[in-house]
């Protein structure tokens, strides 16, 4: 199907990083993960070099760095992008890859809303902030880091201040927007519902 999209948009550490991967290889789509380009940005301004210049000159060749995963980049990439030149310079590359042959899924915090607002699909995963937080400590801690639970739900819940309050496109659920609330879903359980979902909305 030509241009089918799938627009994911929710807060961090909701699931929906994992749940559009499998979305889009359940229909054999194609996934970008939009929340990586503001982390490849973030990742170059820690190294000196200007937010928006930084946005500008981004090329797909940057997301494959290894490093974008950490905390200290996803902080980073909260922070450039409240900048409205930062998004705007990311616009079209994700409106260009939300519209290739063969349909997409895009996951972010605005897709819905602002990059594709006439996607065929929306979906908005969420979880309590506790059950995010708790998540994401035991993503850390499996990698070694020392971060307290106390220290990573205030992360969490700072991120989400941030997200959700920022001028320019704020994080919030589009008005058509279908809602997964994984608190207390499975992954298998979560990847159904949103598969369910899209089979409707192709139906």
């Amino acid at each position: 199907m030509t241009g089918f999209t799938v627009a994911i948009d929710g807060p961090a550490a909701a699931g929906k990083g994992t749940l559009s991967k499998a979305v889009a290889a359940h229909f054999g789509f194609a996934h970008l993960d939009t929340g990586l380009l503001y982390r490849a940005v973030a990742a170059k301004t820690l190294l000196g070099v200007e937010p928006i210049e930084a946005a500008q000159r981004l090329t797909a060749q940057d997301l494959d760095d290894t490093d974008l995963r950490t905390p200290e980049v996803a902080q980073a990439a909260s922070k450039v992008a409240v900048i409205p030149e930062v998004r705007a310079a990311l616009v079209d590359f994700q409106r260009a890859f939300a519209a290739r042959a063969g349909g997409a899924v895009l996951d972010g915090r605005d897709i819905g809303t602002v990059i594709c607002p006439d996607a065929a699909v929306k979906l908005f995963v969420t979880a309590s902030a506790e059950v995010r937080a708790e998540r994401r400590y035991l993503e850390l801690s499996a990698k070694g880091d020392p971060s307290t639970r106390g220290q990573v739900l205030a992360d969490v819940q700072a991120r989400d201040e941030r997200d959700m309050n920022r001028a320019e496109a704020p994080l919030k659920p589009a008005s058509d927007a279908i809602l997964i609330d994984t608190s207390e879903l499975s992954i298998e359980a979560a990847v159904a519902s949103a598969i369910a979902a899209i089979e409707a909305c192709r139906a």
